[in-house]
This record gives structure tokens, C-alpha cells and sequence, in this order.
């Protein structure tokens, strides 16, 4: 005999309630009042036969029996979210949405992608950039290449590549009247900096090369992107800290150089982040194994 299902609507309250642990945050993202979000969960905890919350003066907390049933109400949720999108987008089997950081898409991604499209003609891909985190629930998309240490709770991380830090420039500054031979000859050009994320990295460098760190306060050029930093190096304006993913192709193009061997390896790497525990889409699937090969230089 099967089992008869429990009240969707509170089903949909007990979900909300849990992730966010409480009844007040539950009401406002589903627009009820807290008193319908109790109401729904007592009536679901009848229907149940056990108990789901620990009502605490101040706090909300699961029960051990609520903690079980709720990764699979999530999923249940997922699925029907992911179902509803794939019957309104009739292209989904079609269309590819990758997020990503703009820098990493105009240095790295997108040169390569050209590839992509070669073997895959039936995927249209479509790049976003953004420098936050994704939602893909409500971003409505199908991967992001993520940078981080691969803790993502509820994603799939695929490590792609871990950068090194070091000094490069435009092949006219090791010559002149101020030649870079030596990490002390740094003091005689501009240093351009890239800010937000990449903040710190001059200074790490220096240390690391036995220079002092206030080098990396003297004036200079501070960028928002750092693909803008990059283009600043290769016009000769001064000496920018790149980073492997960055600045491999024009090195290998001769637009940059690296003047000095000191390189410091980074803290964290590049992953491609997707939901877990879900069916995953060809399209997808294609896109994982292309990128992963493109990471290790075989495509």
C-alpha cells in the first residue's frame, strides 16, 4: 500500500523553516504570515505522527527525525523546480549558461572556447560574469567556474588549476635606462595593482622575495579588473603580479615576460561548480569534460 503524501503547502513550510531556522524568514520568502507557517508545520507534524522542530525561547532547532527527512524534501523541491524549468525553457537541452569571473573569461575562457564549439555545434554557450556568488536556482544557471578552496555545501566541485604569483611586464622594461634584472630594480617603476580580491598579492611576493613590503605602497596604478591590470603590463606601464590562469597565453605569446624566477603558488585554485545530487544534463556533461582537459593544456 502506498503511503499518501503529506500537505505540499507544509511541506514547503517545514523546507523554508529548516534552512533558514526560523518561522519569521520562512514567512517572508514563501509571503505568509508566521502564524500560517506554524500553523502548516503543526498540522504536517500531526499528519507526520513526529515531531519536527524544538521550539526554544529564542531558537529554532531540527529534531534528529527532521534533520533525516530533510535532504529528501530539498531534492523533492529541486526536482520540481528543475522539472517546471525544463518544460518553460524549450531550448534547455540547447543553451549552455556558464558564470564565471570577467577576467578569467577574457584571459582564459574565451580564447579557448572556440574549441568547444568545434566539437560540441549543437550547444549554444552563453557566458555571464559576475564577482559573486552564484544562485542557480535563481540565476537560472547551468555551472560557474568558481575560485575558492572547493567547499561549496550542496555543489559539485571539479578542480580545474591552481595559480602561481609572480611579477610580469612588457618585454620593453628589461631594457632602458631602468632595467628589471633584480627584484630591488622594482623600485624604479610603477607597480600596478588589481583591487578587491587580488588586494594582497604584491605584498605576499615581496616578502616572499626578502624585499620590504611598503614597496607595494609606493605610487602606482590600481585596477578593478584584473584583466585590466594584465593589459597595463603589456603596454609598458609598469610591472603587474599575475597569476598563472591570467597570463600563461601571452607570456607564450611574448606580449609578457617574467623577469625574475621567484614564483609564490596560491592559496586557493579555480573549480567548476554545479549542483550535486541531481541527474546532470549532456550538455553539462560535455562542458565538464571539455573544460577539465582545457585546464590541463590538452585542448
Amino acid at each position: 500500500m502506498t503511503a499518501r503524501l503529506p500537505s505540499l503547502n507544509g511541506l514547503r513550510a517545514f523546507e523554508a523553516a529548516a534552512r533558514h531556522l526560523s518561522f519569521t524568514l520562512a514567512a517572508s520568502e514563501l509571503n505568509v504570515t508566521q502564524t500560517a507557517i506554524s500553523h502548516q508545520i503543526r498540522r504536517l507534524e500531526e499528519e507526520l505522527g513526529i515531531r519536527l522542530f524544538i521550539r526554544q525561547n529564542r531558537a529554532l532547532a531540527l529534531t534528529p527525525e527532521a534533520r533525516d527527512y530533510l535532504p529528501g524534501v530539498r531534492a523533492a523541491f529541486n526536482d520540481l523546480r528543475l522539472a517546471t524549468d525544463r518544460l518553460l525553457r524549450k531550448d534547455d537541452d540547447k543553451v549552455l549558461t556558464v558564470s564565471t569571473l570577467a577576467s578569467l573569461a577574457a584571459k582564459w575562457l574565451l580564447p579557448r572556447l572556440t574549441d568547444f564549439q568545434e566539437q560540441h555545434p549543437g550547444i549554444d554557450v552563453r557566458i555571464t560574469t559576475s564577482t559573486s556568488l552564484v544562485d542557480f536556482q535563481r540565476d537560472n544557471v547551468d555551472a560557474a567556474i568558481r575560485y575558492g578552496r572547493g567547499q561549496w555545501p550542496g555543489l559539485r566541485a571539479d578542480w580545474l588549476m591552481a595559480d602561481e604569483l609572480f611579477p610580469v611586464c612588457s618585454p620593453s622594461l628589461l631594457r632602458g635606462d631602468k632595467p628589471l634584472r633584480r627584484p630591488e630594480d622594482l623600485r624604479n617603476h610603477p607597480l600596478l595593482h588589481t583591487s578587491s580580491t587580488n588586494s594582497d598579492d604584491w605584498r605576499l611576493w615581496l616578502t616572499a622575495a626578502g624585499l620590504p613590503a611598503d614597496i607595494a605602497r609606493h605610487p602606482g596604478i590600481t585596477f578593478d579588473m584584473i584583466f585590466m591590470t594584465i593589459q597595463a603590463a603589456i603596454d609598458g606601464i609598469g610591472v603587474a603580479m599575475g597569476r598563472t590562469s591570467y597570463v600563461q597565453d601571452d607570456i607564450a605569446k611574448g606580449r609578457l615576460v617574467v623577469p625574475f624566477k621567484i614564483a609564490l603558488p596560491a592559496d586557493a585554485g579555480f573549480y567548476l561548480v554545479a549542483p550535486d545530487g541531481r541527474r546532470e544534463a549532456p550538455k553539462l556533461a560535455a562542458f565538464r569534460q571539455w573544460v577539465l582537459a582545457a585546464a590541463q593544456n590538452k585542448v
